[in-house]
């Protein structure tokens, strides 16, 4: 049922800055409550993490420095404050990707042996060596999803495994930083 306004009556919403000042304490108060309730949940913003000392300056060995995981853990380091060298021996520290690899397959066919459904899984391992010892032991990390395929969305599908391929690599590389913040 809806209810009729008289004529020549608006509706207004209301916006935030109403709401923040219609709090009886002050929109300073609010502010701070809400970021006390951000930061005693563990809300922390993406690449804000804090690196350990021993990775101010690490050296990145890649066998291939242009796949997803590996532009996004260049960039995730920069924005926690890490300064690439260009030069291992100037480094304060080596992480060494060895495996970086994204596989593709099949999860089922329709009856004219069409596949229907894929599964891409992305495997990352790395590890991080010191000046003179192994900080951190080789790590595997694998992420894999799903997605459905249709003949007739051809380059749409291309472009949602594109997509999902991107998505993953940005989880490996939270993985990874969470590892990486835990160094001594």
């Amino acid at each position: 049922m809806r209810h009729a306004r008289p004529p020549g009556s608006t509706v207004r919403a209301r916006g935030a800055a109403e709401v923040v000042r219609g709090f009886p304490w002050g929109p300073a108060l609010a502010a701070c409550l809400l970021a006390g309730a951000l930061s005693g949940c563990g809300f922390h913003l993406a690449g804000s993490e804090t690196l350990p000392a021993v990775l101010a300056r690490p050296y990145l060995s890649e066998k291939d420095p242009y796949t997803d995981f590996s532009r996004e853990l260049e960039h995730r380091l920069t924005a926690s404050g890490a300064i690439l060298e260009p030069i291992r021996a100037k480094s304060t520290a080596t992480i060494e990707v060895t495996k970086d690899v994204v596989e593709q397959s099949t999860l089922s066919v329709s009856s004219r042996n069409i596949p229907t459904d894929y599964l891409l899984t992305y495997t990352v391992t790395f590890a991080v060596v010191g000046a003179d010892a192994q900080l951190l032991k080789p790590q595997t990390i694998t992420v894999s999803k799903d997605y459905s395929f249709l003949a007739q969305d051809l380059l749409a599908k291309e472009h949602e495994a594109d997509i999902l391929r991107q998505q993953m690599a940005r989880d490996l590389v939270a993985i990874a930083m969470r590892r990486l913040t835990r160094l001594k």
